[in-house]
């Protein structure tokens, strides 16, 4: 049922949300935007209760922000547990990656899901390890989908009355195609998804290459989904 009156005036996220505007140009798969933004989410213990906010880039990448935020506002309880889901625009770099992996083993009480809308410079070996070491300590990472997003605009967003459920609906094939080579990364397999740029007619290329090792590696169902993009997309 969709709300005629927006978020309510009495929410105490209100004044956390950010503008439709901000999430749109941030967490839009097809733009390659450089700053980053993080909305989350932290619940402690058995409580029902979830503290939401959001961040950004400042002189240091937003990642390192939250850790430091999170480690100087609250003394660390070992005999809690704390649950944190984050919702980023780009996926971490290799550097933040270990700051990230450094926190958690410090914290072992704290457990750490991540949604992405895209990969950060995922040709770059360091950043591809990075996030392999992050799952491989216990992170949950994932390519944002629909309902992730339809989720965010609902939660963190300061949307207009009667626009609830007006959340961008991006074309899922961008989707797909971070999620293939995000598996791509898990798997340790060269990228398949390339992206490339002509600046001087403002355009962006996306593209699947495979090679025999993505064929022998990845199952074929999998694959046969994919099959469902063009082999070139271009977006102005």
């Amino acid at each position: 049922m969709t709300s005629e009156t927006g978020p309510s005036p009495g929410d105490a996220t209100l004044r956390r949300r950010i503008q439709p505007w901000e999430f749109e140009v941030f967490f839009d798969p097809r733009e390659l935007r450089r700053e980053a933004c993080l909305l989350y989410e932290i619940k402690w213990g058995s409580s029902s209760k979830i503290w939401r906010n959001s961040g950004q880039n400042t002189s240091k990448h937003v990642e390192v922000n939250f850790i430091e935020k999170f480690t100087s506002e609250r003394p660390f309880c070992p005999t809690i547990s704390c649950s944190i889901v984050w919702f980023l625009s780009w996926s971490p770099c290799w550097e933040c990656s270990k700051a990230i992996r450094a926190f958690l083993s410090q914290r072992p009480n704290v457990t750490l899901v991540i949604y992405v809308a895209r990969l950060f410079h995922h040709m770059d070996q360091q950043n591809r390890q990075g996030l392999r070491d992050l799952i491989n300590s216990g992170v949950t990472i994932q390519i944002m989908t629909a309902s992730e997003y339809d989720y965010c605009w609902r939660n963190f967003v300061n949307y207009s009355p009667g626009e609830e459920a007006h959340w961008p609906r991006y074309p899922p094939s961008w989707t797909m195609m971070y999620a293939l080579e995000l598996r791509c990364i898990i798997l340790s397999l060269p990228p398949c998804l390339k992206i490339s740029r002509r600046c001087q007619h403002r355009l962006t290329f996306f593209s699947l290459n495979f090679r025999n090792c993505h064929h022998q590696m990845i199952l074929p169902h999998t694959l046969f989904a994919m099959g469902m993009i063009q082999p070139s997309v271009t977006w102005r």
